[in-house]
């Protein structure tokens, strides 16, 4: 008795190791945004380094979410899924309470808290992520399997997308309509169905879009900003001249002549332009080449947790490798007259104290994965050796998911259970294939 409790001691002690990839990267581009922003907004104020200051600031409550997330198991946070789910719908609720909510420009889209505006979709980016996060786990079969299954968490996210178009905000819309159709996929939904709502939904999003008036501009000056370089194109023509300028190596750090005063947003939604002048091609490439390793990175992590059966996990890398990854691309196209023009922050390194410290919360989970991953990867191997050794090794209760279930003997047939909610009454699900291997 008293072997296997230290076997068991031995199993339980094993630490893990956050993913240095995603850190060196994470830290790359969060010291990148800090140098940007400091560059760009030097002239932006009487106070030449205020958004700097600024930034720095919420860096550092970024960084303690961050901490506090690697520091908290995934069981934990799993368990709130509701609570974070209902967190959501409040949130963008709040936004339309007098006194409480706060209006820039006549879109209502943060909150007071005294000490700073908070914009609410922020936060409900990573809380909407986690709950898709554990349905996708709950109900893995049903949504491969049935209509109702798969419907329900497009009815929740079509009621937050209702509320954010109510504030509004098209451009948050359709990056939560994108990232739960990427972690629906990724989740084994059946392809033909996920169609029907495509084809629905995409039309719809079409009409909202012209709809509205200066939603119409957007898209008749991305088509031709040259048109009305002092109107409608006013923003992209002086972005796309400040990428130019630039050309292979840029004109130097602090040497951008359009942040003076005439490329508008540039410590935030128009920062890439700055980074295209001040650093050139060189620059972008950079910039581009840490977002590609950290997304990449992180959908790789997401599928080393599915292997190993670890599918709330995987899901959560999955999440927010389709949220940094779109709304990367989406900064980065805007300013590069790609895609008509939307107010996304790129991530880590544009200024905002909403996006910065939940973003940063974002990535502390992110690591708490990896951390987690490499752990039942250590608890596995060592289990493995005690077996070859002939001891007979426990299983800790984290790690029992990961091993594959004993073949039963074939003997007395059990007695007919009542049937049960879950994935039990239910086919034996097969896992989706990514890069030619089953998870």
């Amino acid at each position: 008795m008293n072997e296997r409790v230290r076997q068991a001691t031995r199993l339980e002690a094993i630490g893990g190791r956050f993913d240095p990839w995603l850190l060196g990267a994470a830290l790359a581009l969060a010291s990148l945004g800090v140098v940007m922003v400091a560059s760009s907004s030097i002239s932006q104020t009487a106070t030449p380094f205020y958004y700097l200051i600024r930034h720095l600031m919420f860096l550092a409550g970024g960084m303690g979410l961050a901490i506090w997330a690697m520091r908290t198991e995934l069981k934990t946070v799993e368990h709130y899924n509701q609570l974070l789910l209902l967190g959501c719908v409040g949130l963008l609720l709040l936004v339309f309470v007098p006194g409480l909510g706060v209006s820039v420009k006549g879109a209502h889209r943060w909150i007071n808290l005294g000490v700073s505006n908070f914009q609410v979709v922020e936060a409900v980016k990573v809380f909407f992520i986690v709950w898709l996060a554990s349905y996708l786990v709950r109900f893995r079969d049903e949504v491969n399997a049935t209509w109702i299954a798969m419907l329900k968490p497009l009815g929740v996210v079509v009621v937050l997308v209702a509320l954010l178009l109510m504030q509004p905000d098209f451009g948050s819309s359709s990056l939560l309509l994108a990232i739960t159709a990427g972690m629906l996929v990724l989740g084994g939904v059946n392809m033909p169905r996920m169609f029907g709502p495509v084809l629905v939904g995409l039309p719809v999003l079409a009409v909202i879009a012209i709809a509205e008036p200066y939603r119409m501009r957007r898209l008749t000056s991305f088509a031709d900003p040259w048109a009305d370089p002092f109107g409608s194109g006013y923003q992209l023509t002086n972005a796309l001249m400040a990428i130019g300028r630039g050309e292979w190596a840029g004109i130097g750090l602090g040497g951008s002549v359009l942040k003076l005063n005439y490329l508008p947003e540039v410590h935030t939604d128009f920062i890439f332009s700055v980074i295209g002048e001040e650093l050139g091609f060189a620059g972008i490439c950079l910039v581009i080449g840490l977002y590609a390793l950290l997304v990449g990175r992180a959908f790789w992590v997401g599928l080393r947790c599915v292997e190993m059966r670890r599918h709330f996990a995987g899901y959560c890398a999955f999440g927010i490798a389709l949220w940094i990854g779109l709304q990367s691309f989406v900064s980065m196209g805007v300013n590069l007259g790609l895609l008509p023009t939307k107010g996304l922050t790129l991530p880590l390194i544009s200024s905002g104290g909403s996006s910065v410290l939940m973003t940063c919360a974002a990535m502390g989970l992110l690591l708490r994965v990896s951390y987690e991953l490499e752990r039942a990867q250590r608890q596995v191997a060592l289990r493995g050796e005690l077996q070859a050794g002939g001891e007979a090794a426990p299983v800790p209760t984290d790690v029992a998911a990961d091993m594959p279930a004993p073949a039963a003997a074939p003997s007395v047939a059990p007695a007919p259970a009542a049937p049960v909610r879950g994935t039990s009454r239910l086919r034996q699900r097969i896992e989706p294939i990514f890069g030619g291997r089953t998870a």
